[in-house]
């Protein structure tokens, strides 16, 4: 389904909030016009979020305003990486950033033009649709959402306020991706009857004690819409570093590798076969999960799907990570060779591994020419949002796209849990004739927390 079509069936189209903000932020006429600062905001300031702030703050039109975390240890230190890298470039002085431990107080601040979120999983639509109706552009980091259901709630509040809206799916920004979505949009493999995508699960884990919460964490309201379970520090984040946090390994918080490094792998896969508004039509799964211990999402998995043209896509940590395109002339393998979004990625990377590669050494060397599909170009991820916060224009990964990428990594993970086939419909986001697992699409929500109670 291309982009127009998405927004007649969805009605997207005839409200208009695609094509003219409905609320446009102070920078863009005010005080902050283009000439000058881009007011943003990081919440979450932990293990990504300190990546995030890092290269957007790179930009030479972004001022940082305030941080907020839910843990004040990691706030304060939030700030003081601004201020250090402020110091670094010349400007000591910038501003003085403010601190936030709840994020509703700094999206009520007007001067602040966009947020970058960077909070857990569970934490990601909620704060996006609230900034969104704040008037704020928003740079989120992947997964969309904990559900199917939270993913829907946050594209609409994105479409209706107008605001700009980037999903940190930065394997979009990078040449060899969007060269290979090129060569398979094309045909320079044929027609595409598979796509293989590689993914690594996550190992289990031992019983962890019960612990005191730390005075310089509001556990309740880390916790969110996630319903109560005891504090302790391995299921949380480090308190003394930030190496990768265990909540990436908890159901209540996440999926696990199948959102965590799927969102990337299976947005891709739309891309090249022109999928970005659709999704699969049937789905099949099986996975591991450990029987006892803190961390409980999968391990071992294979999933299985099929779209409407008849593709078919196997997910599976059998497969080298990254995504292979087999068509009746070829396949073309894409991946990112020795590149890593963190220093903690959990994966091995192989250093002779092509990150591009094909059948035939010769696909490679095909040029697109100007008459072809040629996909949208951005050489930074996080440079592309701001421009297109001065801009107004679609940066390269929309709200709508992140959504049906991060749906299709949930629709593996609920596979995972039922037996048999599924059949979805990809335009009324249902399972066909399964009220088992359309009750998955969602999950109850802890007042009052939760996209339900925004």
């Amino acid at each position: 389904m291309d982009r127009r079509n998405f927004l007649k069936t969805t009605g997207i189209a005839g409200t208009g909030a695609v094509v003219l903000p409905t609320i446009v932020p102070s920078f863009v006429m005010g005080k902050n016009a283009p000439s000058n600062r881009v007011n943003i905001a990081q919440i979450g300031c932990g293990r990504m979020g300190r990546g995030d702030l890092g290269n957007v703050m790179r930009h030479e039109k972004v001022r940082f305003m305030a941080v907020c975390d839910v843990d004040t240890r990691r706030m304060k230190d939030g700030k003081k990486l601004i201020m250090d890298n402020y110091s670094k470039m010349g400007k000591p002085n910038a501003v003085d950033v403010k601190m936030y431990q709840d994020y509703k107080e700094l999206l009520a601040d007007k001067d602040i033009d966009g947020v970058v979120i960077s909070t857990p999983d569970h934490w990601h639509s909620q704060p996006a649709i609230e900034a969104a109706y704040a008037g704020k552009d928003i740079y989120l980091q992947k997964p969309t959402s904990l559900t199917i259901v939270e993913g829907r709630q946050l594209s609409d509040a994105v479409h209706r306020s107008g605001v700009i809206f980037q999903i940190g799916s930065q394997q979009r920004s990078a040449d060899q991706f969007r060269y290979a979505c090129e060569l398979v949009r094309n045909g320079r493999i044929g027609d595409i009857h598979t796509v293989k995508v590689g993914l690594p699960g996550d190992p289990g884990g031992d019983n962890e004690p019960e612990m005191a919460v730390p005075d310089n964490l509001n556990y309740d309201m880390w916790l969110g819409s996630t319903p109560y379970t005891y504090y302790t520090e391995k299921g949380v984040h480090p308190q003394h570093d930030y190496s990768r946090p265990g909540w990436l390994r908890r159901e209540q918080f996440g999926a696990g590798m199948i959102t965590g490094w799927g969102a990337h792998h299976l947005d891709i896969t739309h891309w090249g076969l022109g999928m970005e508004y659709s999704g699969p039509v049937e789905i099949e799964a099986k996975a591991d999960f450990p029987k006892s211990g803190l961390w409980n999402v999968h391990g071992d998995f294979l999933v299985k799907a099929k779209y409407a043209n008849g593709t078919s896509m196997l997910v599976s940590g059998e497969f080298p990570n990254g995504v292979r395109f087999e068509g009746s002339d070829g396949w073309i393998f894409v991946t990112r060779g020795t590149y890593k979004v963190t220093d903690s990625d959990p994966v091995t990377f192989d250093q002779n591994r092509k990150s591009l590669d094909a059948s035939d050494p010769k696909i490679l060397n095909s040029k697109i020419a100007e008459d072809e599909i040629n996909l949208y170009r951005s050489s930074n991820h996080y440079f592309n949002w701001i421009d297109c916060m001065i801009s107004r224009k679609q940066p390269i990964a929309p709200v709508e796209v992140a959504h049906r990428s991060c749906s299709a990594c949930l629709l593996g993970h609920i596979a995972m849990k039922m037996p048999g086939k599924l059949h979805w419909d990809p335009r009324k986001e249902r399972f066909i004739n399964n009220d088992a697992a359309n009750s998955m699409l969602s999950r109850p929500q802890r007042f009052p927390y939760g996209t339900d109670f925004v």
